[in-house]
């Protein structure tokens, strides 16, 4: 089962005690079970989903309801703390000294992501003002360098390499005086497995020699408990200061490799949640609970918001919010959301949007916003200021020069007005605060 099924499957056993008429004995032995269904089904160890089942159900029945909440919201309110406690209760985050250069070693086995979690880290903390840089010490990888490569000239940091040189500890020490004054420093080194008894012995002298101030394991989401047996052999070996789990973009068998590395008490600091450099987030339990459970994460969606730098001028955002805008405005919206990554993971950090819109819906909804840029784009500058203009030749037009339809072209203008007279029944209607010198979050 993916992450995105497990989620769903949480979700609807949770609808179930907000439907119930009475949440007694019964309600919750029946929450519990479909909880114990949907995280064996997401592949984690069943001892682990006997520990968490039975404190739930302890909990719900036996503790005392505390005052100001209703026995229904007490009961998810446990469910939510304990999935939390069960995936390490608090985040744990990178620490960054001002003026000391901090040097990270990935390590993991083949096929892992290492290569690219390198890349994706890189770009997290350049996002965030740092000046990071990546040194390639896969000696044995043919591809390696030029993948690494590949990544840091599209994210513009810079790497080091030394095609010459078959010790990984020689290119390490080299790339670490050749970037005496970074931030922070990525060094990728040869994928292992936990049998393979001269890597894993080289792993240990590499770490030795360079004495990087932490190792970060990157295990694969895909493999599901086995990333317990990967994660405790990699500890033994040499000291583990943090993982980085990849591939949970909805494929994964993530609910087993989270737990499972949870369960060694090794701390999450990042995981991977899709292909792209920037689908990378740190690991906070709470909030990953929060957007499993459809409660949504609304700091994670202003953290992107944040990183989009979506800017709004005072003027611009008065005109949107009285209904004034025009399709320029409209479409410099479509291409801020689409900086924030894919529509569907944006909709599920919303409290309340992430199991309840159906799935053809949620793909609709990313066609048409596709489709609708590119129809705009197809516009002249006098039809975007004023849609009015448009006539059945100017429809025709655009549809051809967009290589939609013209029921697309009709469809995208009758949304855009049905757009502008909300937002003016809104405003009309009081339920759009008005902005005297402030602005709203997100608009500034």
């Amino acid at each position: 089962m993916s992450l995105e099924h497990l989620g769903s499957s949480l979700y609807q056993a949770l609808k179930k005690i907000f439907r119930a008429s009475i949440v007694d004995e019964a309600t919750v032995k029946e929450l519990v079970r479909d909880i114990q269904r949907a995280l064996l089904q997401a592949d984690v160890n069943v001892k682990l989903v006997l520990d968490i089942s039975k404190r739930i159900e302890d909990r719900a029945l036996k503790e005392k309801v505390p005052p100001g909440i209703s026995r229904r919201e007490h009961v998810i309110k446990v469910v939510y703390e304990e999935l939390t406690r069960f995936l390490g209760e608090k985040p744990v985050p990178i620490k960054i000294e001002p003026g000391k250069e901090k040097v990270m070693m990935l390590v993991g086995i083949q096929g892992s992501g290492k290569t690219t979690a390198a890349a994706k880290l890189a770009r997290y903390f350049q996002k965030r003002g740092l000046k990071p840089a990546l040194i390639c010490a896969d000696t044995y990888r043919p591809g390696a360098f030029a993948q690494l490569q590949q990544l840091a000239n599209r994210i513009n940091v810079p790497l080091y390499w030394n095609p010459k040189a078959k010790n990984p500890v020689e290119i390490a020490f080299e790339g670490l005086k050749h970037f005496s004054c970074k931030d922070m420093i990525f060094i990728d080194t040869a994928g292992r497995h936990k049998e393979e008894r001269e890597l894993i012995k080289e792993m240990k002298t590499l770490e030795k020699k360079i004495k990087p101030d932490e190792v970060m394991l990157v295990i694969d989401g895909t493999i599901g408990q086995q990333a317990m047996i990967q994660a405790r052999a990699f500890n033994e070996a040499t000291p583990i200061g943090s993982i980085l789990v990849t591939k949970l973009d909805g494929s994964a068998r993530g609910g087993g490799a989270l737990s499972a590395v949870a369960a060694t008490g090794a701390p999450i600091k990042f995981i991977g949640t899709g292909e792209k450099i920037g689908d990378i987030e740190p690991f906070v339990p709470s909030r990953f609970v929060g957007r499993l459970l459809g409660m949504g994460d609304l700091e994670t969606l202003l953290d992107k918001v944040r990183e989009a730098e979506i800017k709004v001028p005072e003027k611009k955002a008065r005109a949107i919010l009285s209904g004034k805008f025009t399709l320029t405005d409209w479409y410099e919206q479509f291409e801020a959301v689409r900086g924030m990554g894919p529509f569907r993971k944006l909709l599920k950090m919303i409290p309340g949007m992430s199991y309840d819109i159906p799935e053809e819906k949620l793909n609709m909804a990313e066609e048409n916003l596709e489709k609708w840029r590119v129809i705009i784009q197809s516009m002249t500058p006098k039809e975007k200021e004023n849609p009015k203009i448009f006539n059945a030749s100017r429809i025709r037009r655009v549809a051809r020069g967009s290589g939609t339809s013209e029921k697309d072209v009709k469809e995208l203008l009758k949304q855009y007005s049905m757009m502008r007279r909300m937002m003016k029944t809104l405003r009309r209607k009081k339920k759009l605060p008005f902005f005297g010198k402030g602005l709203p979050p997100g608009f500034k």
